[in-house]
């Protein structure tokens, strides 16, 4: 093998790369740090994680990609670079590999563009662009190349790609641009408005994980969050329900379900009758958010599931299309 096949899933909140015969060698959230004064990048990745929203002044926690497209073209490219190196070592990076990065379905041709040149000036020798929900198929165990239709819903961080596949294309798709993102936000929003406390990406997060819900949980939970009471300034404890998490993320999640609704309508029968019997496949991280299986199949009345590795089936994907190609 003269170079490693590498594919990477540049999402919006975490990146991962996939070597050939190693699988997920890396798991990073795609954020940035540097300081403006000198303009040199500080930190990437998990480092940089821990520190939105607490830096000083000169200290610029970002990150580059909204939406999964790209926001910031040089930092995304030394991302990119740093990601490569860390996943396959400097040595094995003189030899240029071969790399297969993800991009949302609704990319165009311009967003498409700007990730090939910055993965080639990270050094790539060779990129192939592959669209999200093919990656999510593939990462998810489903033969693409038979003539059935799968339907695919993957949730990230920045967006969600609805997409119906058969003979390894799509047929019919959609990315909206709301996601896992958009979850927190949310809740941001519901805890500053019902009452009254400012928290950070981070906590919204927290509690998105821990007790966030679409869908009725059979018993209440509930958990602490802390952050700054907007009334008097000073920091607060409160308790939240699973219940406001589910009031909180009910538009969110609506929008989602009517993106998959409106995939199905513009579905070819034949395909549309696969999918009836095969169900609904869940993947990306938002596909973790409880009761979102529940929620899709009461209205559509389709059996859903989510892929046995959510996660990393994108970028487990991504490096398999690599091979897919290699192999032809």
């Amino acid at each position: 093998m003269a170079s490693t096949d590498i594919g990477i899933d540049l999402g919006t909140a975490s990146v991962l790369v996939y070597v050939k015969g190693k699988g997920v060698v890396l798991k990073e959230p795609s954020v940035v740090a540097f300081d403006r004064k000198t303009n040199k990048i500080k930190a990437i990745g998990e480092e940089a994680r821990l520190m939105l929203g607490r830096t000083p002044g000169n200290i610029v926690a970002v990150r580059p990609l909204r939406q999964g497209v790209i926001s910031d073209y040089t930092v995304t490219e030394k991302m990119i670079k740093y990601f490569i190196q860390k996943a396959v070592g400097k040595s094995f990076f003189s030899k240029r590999p071969r790399v297969a990065v993800c991009v949302p379905s609704g990319a165009t041709e311009v967003e498409k563009k700007a990730v090939d040149d910055a993965t080639r000036e990270a050094g790539a020798r060779d990129v192939v662009i592959i669209e999200e929900p093919i990656a999510a198929a593939i990462g998810a165990g489903i033969e693409i190349a038979k003539p059935v239709g799968n339907m695919i819903v993957d949730i990230g961080g920045g967006t969600s790609d609805i997409a119906v596949i058969s003979l390894g294309g799509t047929v019919v798709s959609t990315s909206i641009k709301i996601a896992g993102d958009d979850f927190d936000e949310a809740i941001i929003r519901y805890m500053r408005k019902k009452h009254n406390l400012l928290i950070g990406e981070r906590t919204a997060e927290d509690i998105k994980i821990t007790i966030g819900t679409v869908y009725k949980r059979p018993e209440v939970s509930s958990m602490d969050v802390r952050g700054r009471n907007l009334v008097t300034g000073l920091p607060k404890t409160i308790t939240v329900t699973s219940e406001e998490t589910e009031e909180a993320l009910r538009e969110a999640a609506t929008q989602i379900v009517e993106a998959v609704h409106s995939v199905l309508e513009k579905t070819p029968p034949e395909l549309a009758a696969d999918i009836s019997d095969r169900g609904i496949v869940l993947t990306g991280g938002g596909a973790l958010l409880h009761g979102l299986e529940e929620l899709i199949e009461e209205k559509t009345g389709i059996n859903t599931m989510t892929a046995d590795e959510p996660l990393t089936a994108v970028a487990i994907g991504t490096g398999q299309y690599v091979e897919y190609l290699s192999d032809k």
